[in-house]
């Protein structure tokens, strides 16, 4: 079987900055799963895993604008620098906001005097290339019941 439209995946990989090699993330042993076709992972990585089989390896290059996009200028954006009483601000913070609808809102600090504090809150790989070593541990085909519902499940305590 092959990676493609309504399959449940698990993968093993290890994510790098294109430009710096830096390691970002990896699985570590604990795979990811997904269902194809809803979106679950970003785009250009899912696009393509298409056509790959169990076992197979590959390393793929998604360009910022199939990962997480370009950075957006409106995210920028200027607060009340009372808004952040308490908080010991310096450049590079990352900090967290909840909206009254409780909303997770993820930022980070760029600059700050004493009347106003300038958040970024573009996804922080916003504008980076990414490099994804990609090993396929399982594939499956999706039940109804994920399909509907548009996520995998998880059986016995594994995610395939």
């Amino acid at each position: 079987m092959e990676v493609g439209d309504r399959k449940v995946v698990s993968f093993e990989y290890t994510l790098k900055d294109k430009e710096t090699g830096e390691i970002l993330d990896r699985s570590a042993g604990q795979p990811l799963t997904f269902l194809t076709g809803v979106g679950e992972i970003i785009p250009g990585l899912e696009s393509r895993m298409y056509g790959m089989k169990e076992g197979e390896k590959r390393e793929i290059v998604v360009p910022a604008e199939e990962a997480y996009g370009l950075p957006d200028p409106n995210l920028i954006q200027k607060a009340p620098r009372e808004y952040f009483e308490g908080i010991d601000l310096e450049v590079g913070l990352p900090l967290q906001a909840q909206t009254p609808e409780g909303q997770i809102i993820n930022m980070v600090v760029v600059d700050f005097d004493e009347n106003t504090v300038t958040v970024d809150l573009n996804h922080p790989l916003a504008g980076r290339d990414l490099v994804f070593e990609v090993e396929i541990v399982n594939i499956r085909e999706a039940t109804p019941d994920e399909i509907l519902h548009g996520h995998a499940h998880r059986f016995g305590g594994h995610n395939y």
